[in-house]
Protein backbone atom coordinates (compact mmCIF):
# COMPACT_ATOMS: atom_id res chain seq x y z
CA UNK A 1 0.00 0.00 0.00
CA UNK A 2 1.09 3.78 -0.81
CA UNK A 3 -0.22 6.68 0.21
CA UNK A 4 0.29 10.06 -0.09
CA UNK A 5 -1.19 13.64 2.15
CA UNK A 6 -1.92 15.61 -1.34
CA UNK A 7 -2.59 18.81 0.44
CA UNK A 8 1.58 18.57 1.58
CA UNK A 9 3.07 17.94 -1.71
CA UNK A 10 4.99 20.80 -2.86
CA UNK A 11 4.98 22.01 -6.22
CA UNK A 12 7.07 25.34 -5.93
CA UNK A 13 6.90 26.30 -9.42
CA UNK A 14 2.73 25.63 -10.06
CA UNK A 15 1.87 23.31 -13.31
CA UNK A 16 5.84 23.49 -14.03
CA UNK A 17 6.30 20.91 -11.36
CA UNK A 18 4.32 18.63 -11.17
CA UNK A 19 4.88 15.57 -8.95
CA UNK A 20 4.04 11.91 -10.21
CA UNK A 21 2.59 10.07 -7.54
CA UNK A 22 2.36 6.56 -9.96
CA UNK A 23 2.66 5.43 -13.17
CA UNK A 24 1.46 1.77 -14.14
CA UNK A 25 -2.10 0.74 -15.65
CA UNK A 26 -3.13 4.44 -14.64
CA UNK A 27 -1.35 7.59 -13.98
CA UNK A 28 -1.71 9.88 -10.92
CA UNK A 29 -0.38 13.07 -10.87
CA UNK A 30 -0.58 15.98 -8.19
CA UNK A 31 -0.88 19.66 -9.58
CA UNK A 32 -0.67 22.58 -8.38
CA UNK A 33 -1.88 25.88 -10.14
CA UNK A 34 -0.40 29.29 -8.69
CA UNK A 35 -2.75 32.05 -8.62
CA UNK A 36 -3.96 33.47 -12.11
CA UNK A 37 -2.32 30.00 -13.82
CA UNK A 38 -4.00 27.56 -16.48
CA UNK A 39 -3.70 24.41 -18.38
CA UNK A 40 -4.58 25.93 -21.79
CA UNK A 41 -6.37 23.68 -23.96
CA UNK A 42 -5.01 20.62 -24.31
CA UNK A 43 -6.69 16.85 -24.95
CA UNK A 44 -5.19 13.02 -23.68
CA UNK A 45 -5.69 10.00 -25.25
CA UNK A 46 -6.75 8.88 -21.94
CA UNK A 47 -10.10 9.33 -19.99
CA UNK A 48 -8.72 12.26 -17.53
CA UNK A 49 -10.05 12.42 -14.38
CA UNK A 50 -9.40 15.92 -12.43
CA UNK A 51 -10.45 16.03 -8.40
CA UNK A 52 -10.05 19.60 -6.92
CA UNK A 53 -7.97 19.11 -3.82
CA UNK A 54 -7.79 22.39 -3.03
CA UNK A 55 -8.85 25.91 -3.64
CA UNK A 56 -11.56 26.47 -6.56
CA UNK A 57 -10.80 26.55 -10.73
CA UNK A 58 -12.71 27.14 -13.60
CA UNK A 59 -12.80 24.01 -15.89
CA UNK A 60 -13.76 24.68 -20.07
CA UNK A 61 -14.74 22.03 -21.87
CA UNK A 62 -15.98 23.30 -25.58
CA UNK A 63 -19.33 25.49 -24.93
CA UNK A 64 -19.52 24.43 -21.18
CA UNK A 65 -17.59 26.19 -18.60
CA UNK A 66 -18.07 25.75 -14.96
CA UNK A 67 -16.47 27.06 -11.66
CA UNK A 68 -15.92 24.19 -9.59
CA UNK A 69 -13.96 24.07 -5.69
CA UNK A 70 -12.42 21.53 -3.74
CA UNK A 71 -14.23 18.11 -3.14
CA UNK A 72 -15.30 18.19 -6.98
CA UNK A 73 -14.58 15.53 -9.53
CA UNK A 74 -14.40 16.20 -13.34
CA UNK A 75 -14.26 13.59 -15.96
CA UNK A 76 -12.91 14.25 -19.38
CA UNK A 77 -13.37 11.42 -22.41
CA UNK A 78 -10.35 10.86 -23.95
CA UNK A 79 -9.50 13.13 -26.90
CA UNK A 80 -11.93 15.55 -25.22
CA UNK A 81 -10.33 19.10 -25.74
CA UNK A 82 -10.50 21.20 -21.96
CA UNK A 83 -8.36 23.81 -19.94
CA UNK A 84 -8.50 24.38 -16.28
CA UNK A 85 -7.95 27.68 -14.78
CA UNK A 86 -7.31 29.16 -11.09
CA UNK A 87 -7.22 32.39 -10.50
CA UNK A 88 -6.64 31.98 -6.61
CA UNK A 89 -4.63 29.07 -6.75
CA UNK A 90 -5.66 25.09 -6.42
CA UNK A 91 -4.09 22.06 -5.48
CA UNK A 92 -5.28 19.07 -8.06
CA UNK A 93 -4.90 15.05 -8.40
CA UNK A 94 -5.16 14.19 -12.17
CA UNK A 95 -5.68 10.30 -12.97
CA UNK A 96 -5.13 9.26 -16.46
CA UNK A 97 -6.54 5.84 -17.39
CA UNK A 98 -5.70 3.10 -19.12
CA UNK A 99 -1.69 4.49 -18.96
CA UNK A 100 -0.53 4.82 -21.59
CA UNK A 101 -3.60 4.58 -24.07
CA UNK A 102 -2.93 3.45 -27.40
CA UNK A 103 -1.32 5.98 -29.98
CA UNK A 104 -0.12 8.10 -26.67
CA UNK A 105 3.67 7.99 -27.65
CA UNK A 106 4.01 8.99 -31.22
CA UNK A 107 6.72 7.58 -33.59
CA UNK A 108 8.02 4.62 -31.30
CA UNK A 109 8.57 6.89 -28.53
CA UNK A 110 9.10 4.24 -25.69
CA UNK A 111 6.52 4.02 -22.64
CA UNK A 112 9.96 4.13 -20.26
CA UNK A 113 10.03 7.79 -20.64
CA UNK A 114 6.81 7.72 -19.20
CA UNK A 115 7.62 6.68 -15.85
Amino acid sequence: MQSWNLLEIEAPEGIRSPSVLHSGDARAIALRLLPGQTLGDHRVRERAWVTVVEGEVEVVCGTARTVVNEGTLVMFDPGEVHSVRSAGGARLLLLLAPWPASGHYADGEASQQAE
